[in-house]
């Protein structure tokens, strides 16, 4: 064939994908006007109000998910079959970010978690699983404008040759994180596909995709087990709001809607926070020693019974004597329930036995009412005050922080006098409600009241950013999975908190998934190869056993300078950033910020803050210890001195400042390089 009439063929190839692109969302727009249709006129086909309403929350996420975004192309690939498979021999199907039928019921996109999409990430030249040929798009805002094939019969691979593939990863990015279906990588797609019963910990590098192999796992599962987990629930929990506002898109674009995302502070947020604790205190109530302290202070609450229960009722009295007392006080408390079901329980089975009572005497059952008015009789509520004591979360703490009896009692063996002195330290109200209490007092009160009820849980939890979390914040996101599983996600070498994870078999322990699989992700896709090396300097300081970072971007930019004004000299930068494509953060010393952006507005130079992704601003100033998590195509870094002197750990929070930059990364100082960084 001539050249003239190849690039005809490809002409008119690309001419027919684009038909099939334009069908494809008007199929997409019909199936979403149905979807309207049926929410609008639910209530009169329904037979009852209850149904009504069922049906109408149903239509009404179902249109949600149907949501087109014309900037955002319906699919992204296709896998043409071989004869090698006998199931899809001969077929050609488009794969996508959610599936699209037409009138027919036939697939024009096919889902991509399909399992016959999964073909698309992993067959190989080596293992072509049957597909002949795969084909990758290209997009430039929805516009289909090229294709590549890679025939994998014929053992044709591109791989990182791919420019397609390539240039979505590199793409610029302004705004809110991206879902990344296009680019999933065989290793972090085995990862995104992993079982619901499994738990798994993904140790992974800057760059490595680790959040999104994280929320691409809670689509697929959502996807496979749609009504378990709808009925159970999905939680994302993020390292701040930022955080989470950075990544709240993501699977709004892939078709999933009902996905709960919170910080750990909203999750333990049963009383208000208004007070900070000393390092030193913080640390202390961060330890999971408290967990057996105050399941201990609970225990000495329930007592013994001392005295029979005599309840008049009527012309009869009933009497309950201290051995069965005891023996039901004693039966509950060995069956290890929580607290408040304890009490419920002993309250029921005192009720029992005077039931009992009545039946052998009257021949009769007695009704409800009589047996709400038994558990109401003051001999029995006196007993229970007495035996089995209401407790709250809150009134629990405040008694540790005010009596150092109580306290004594319960840390006896577990904290020395100078940490129970510690711990007590800091001004506490009179009543648990005049308490202004503590971000740690809250992870208490949260563990105090798992320990008086058991909290609802999760189907599955994905925990970002998890190397910052401490034993009892782990406890607490441990109490709303214990049956359900968990994708955890992290990098030790970014652990910036005191008491930041250095193993991760530690913190699954006390997620109560000690045999969840850890899985190393080291080469990175978004940062480029200089960056990484930079960053890469610091590991050594940082006492953490992680592989260094690799990266396969050769691209991108690094550049190290001294300067006399960061002030003018940042500006400088930023200007000359906002010449290429995509987003510019500049980082600094959280003391430092407010100065940076009055001099950026004094420039003419708008920017907007880490919590504002949906603004239009290409320009973003964050504080050092907020920017974890995000990606900005071009960072400034300013003083990095600053930031290493401004917290104990700073050199692990200048490790994930470094490695934010997916372009360019440019490092102004004034001061000297901190020494791992200059060696």
């Amino acid at each position: 064939m001539t050249l003239h009439a190849q690039e005809q063929t490809l002409d008119a190839e690309l001419v027919a994908e684009r038909a099939h692109l334009d069908t494809s969302r008007e199929a997409l727009r019909r199936m979403r006007e149905r979807a309207e249709s049926l929410f609008a006129t639910g209530d009169k086909v329904a037979g009852d109000a209850y149904t009504a309403e069922q049906l109408g929350r149903h239509m009404a996420r179902r249109v949600k998910e149907l949501a087109d975004d014309p900037t955002t192309p319906l699919f992204f690939g296709r896998l043409d079959f071989g004869e090698a498979d006998p199931d899809h021999a001969g077929r050609d199907y488009h794969v996508g970010r959610r599936h699209v039928t037409d009138e027919l019921g036939e697939p024009l996109v096919l889902d991509w978690r399909a399992p016959v999409s999964r073909s698309f990430y992993r067959a190989s030249a080596r293992d072509p699983q049957g597909v002949a040929v795969r084909r990758r798009f290209g997009f430039s805002t929805g516009v289909l404008t090229s294709f590549e094939d890679e025939r994998l019969d014929r053992g044709e691979e591109l791989g990182a040759a791919s420019r397609i593939l390539t240039a979505e990863i590199e793409r610029p990015r302004v705004g809110p994180m991206r879902d990344i279906v296009a680019t999933i990588q065989p290793e972090q797609d085995e990862l995104v596909r992993a079982d619901l019963a499994d738990s798994i910990c993904v140790q992974g590098a800057p760059g490595t995709g680790k959040t999104a192999v994280g929320l691409h796992r809670a689509a697929y599962l959502l996807y496979l087990h749609r009504e378990r987990l709808r009925r159970s629930g999905v939680l994302i929990v993020g390292p701040n709001r930022a955080f989470l506002s950075y990544i709240a898109a993501v699977l709004p674009a892939l078709g999933e809607v009902e996905v709960e995302q919170a910080t750990v502070e909203d999750l333990v947020a049963r009383v208000p926070v208004r007070a900070v604790d000393a390092p030193a205190v913080a640390a202390l109530k961060h330890d999971v020693r408290m967990a057996e302290v105050l399941r201990r202070a609970v225990d000495a609450h329930i007592g013994a019974p001392t005295e029979p229960i005599m309840v008049s009722d009527g012309s009869f009295r009933w009497r309950i004597g201290l051995d069965p007392l005891h023996r039901l006080v004693e039966e509950t408390r060995r069956e290890d329930l929580p607290y408040g079901t304890g009490r419920d329980r002993v309250r029921a089975r005192v009720v029992g036995l005077l039931q009992r009572q009545s039946e052998a005497r009257r021949a009769e059952s007695p009704s409800d009412a009589w047996l709400r008015r038994m558990s109401r009789a003051k001999p029995v509520t006196e007993f229970l005050d007495a035996v089995w004591p209401a407790l709250t979360p809150e009134g629990l703490l405040h008694r540790l922080r005010t009596d150092p009896e109580a306290l004594a009692a319960a840390a006896d063996g577990l904290l020395t006098a100078e940490e129970q002195d510690l711990f007590r330290s800091g001004p506490v109200g009179r009543t648990p409600k005049a308490t202004r209490w503590t971000a740690a007092d809250a992870v208490l009160i949260d563990e105090a009241a798992g320990l008086l009820e058991r909290p609802g849980g999760f189907g599955h939890v994905v925990v970002d950013e998890a190397q910052d979390l401490s034993p009892m914040q782990c406890r607490a996101i441990a109490r709303r999975s214990e049956h359900g599983s968990i994708t955890l996600l992290g990098d030790l070498a970014q652990g910036t908190a005191p008491w930041a994870a250095t193993d991760w078999r530690e913190s699954l322990a006390h997620l109560g998934k000690p045999d969840a699989a850890v899985v190393p992700l080291s080469i990175g896709f978004r940062v480029p190869a200089a960056v990484v090396a930079f960053a890469n300097r610091l590991l050594p300081a940082l006492a953490v056993d992680v592989p260094p970072a690799q990266s396969l971007r050769r691209d991108g930019a690094l550049d190290v300078r001294t300067v006399e004004d960061l002030t003018a000299a940042a500006v400088a930068e930023v200007r000359a950033a906002l010449a290429h494509d995509g987003s510019v953060g500049v980082i600094a010393a959280d003391d430092t910020v407010d100065r940076l952006r009055a001099a950026l507005a004094d420039a003419g130079v708008r920017t907007a803050t880490a919590d504002d992704v949906e603004a239009a601003e290409r320009v973003t100033v964050v504080p050092a210890t907020l920017v974890k998590g995000l990606e900005y195509d071009h960072v400034v870094v300013v003083e990095p001195a600053a930031i290493v002197a401004a917290e104990p750990r700073g050199l692990h929070r200048l490790y994930v400042v470094l490695t934010r930059a997916v372009s360019r990364l440019a490092v102004l100082h004034r001061e000297p390089l901190p020494a791992p960084l200059a060696g």
